[in-house]
């Protein structure tokens, strides 16, 4: 009985030996790594890496340009005002020329105007307030069609990965779920890639119309002062 007893605790300790040695012995599983997915994308992610690239050249330049035309101007209105009381319109002038700014370039317009009806006054204010934010809003439109189109591509990556799978299934005659699942695992990877450049294009495109609708209020609302401001000394 012993014996017998002392035999299988032997035997479960061997066993168990060589279990801790089996699995020390066994190569550890693959580790995925983020770039390595995105080279398993295949041939798809080359138009989505050019995408995500021009999305972010186009949100850079367009951020650094608006972000100068809006610069504190809470004085500007305050000097051209001073200036128009005296007399002084070249002093005026000469202020908005050096502020380079789309508000005063479009004051400037006004400021040639004066002696004209406060319609053509008007008029030519407005000509050029639409060509400045025409200027600001120079390729924020492709922001637009990136965050529309990347995932319908990174989409269509997936549905060609996925043909040829069961292309290659028709071929072997046979399904296995290894080469299944590896397939389709990396092919998602496309239509992933696709989602996340679309929203961040669509979240900037966003953030730069937010910002020019407020230069335009702000353009409005001087143009109004501006014109106010001439029909002051006929009042």
């Amino acid at each position: 009985m012993i014996t017998l007893l002392i035999q299988d605790t032997t035997q479960a300790i061997q066993d168990t030996a060589n279990a801790v040695n089996q699995a020390l012995t066994q190569p550890a599983p693959e580790e995925l790594h983020f770039i390595d997915l995105l080279f398993k994308g295949g041939w798809v992610m080359i138009p989505l890496a050019f995408l995500a690239f021009l999305a972010l050249v186009i949100f850079v330049e367009r951020y650094l340009t608006i972000k100068k035309a809006t610069k504190d101007e809470s004085n500007l209105m305050g000097q051209i005002r001073s200036y128009i009381h005296s007399g002084n319109l070249d002093g005026a002038m000469s202020l908005l020329k050096n502020n380079n700014s789309p508000l005063s370039r479009m004051l400037q317009k006004g400021l040639k105007r004066i002696g004209r009806p406060i319609k053509d006054i008007e008029g030519a204010i407005e000509n050029v307030g639409k060509l400045e934010v025409s200027k600001l809003e120079k390729n924020i439109s492709i922001l637009g069609i990136v965050a529309g189109i990347a995932p319908m591509l990174g989409f269509v990556g997936t549905i060609v990965g996925v043909i040829t799978i069961f292309h290659q299934v028709s071929i072997k005659g046979a399904i296995e779920i290894g080469t299944i699942s590896g397939g389709l695992y990396t092919k998602m990877i496309t239509s992933a890639s696709g989602l996340i450049i679309g929203i961040i294009a669509y979240v900037l495109y966003h953030i730069l119309n937010i910002m020019v609708e407020k230069i335009i209020l702000k353009m409005e609302t001087d143009a109004i002062d501006f014109i106010d401001l001439l029909e002051e000394p006929s009042k």
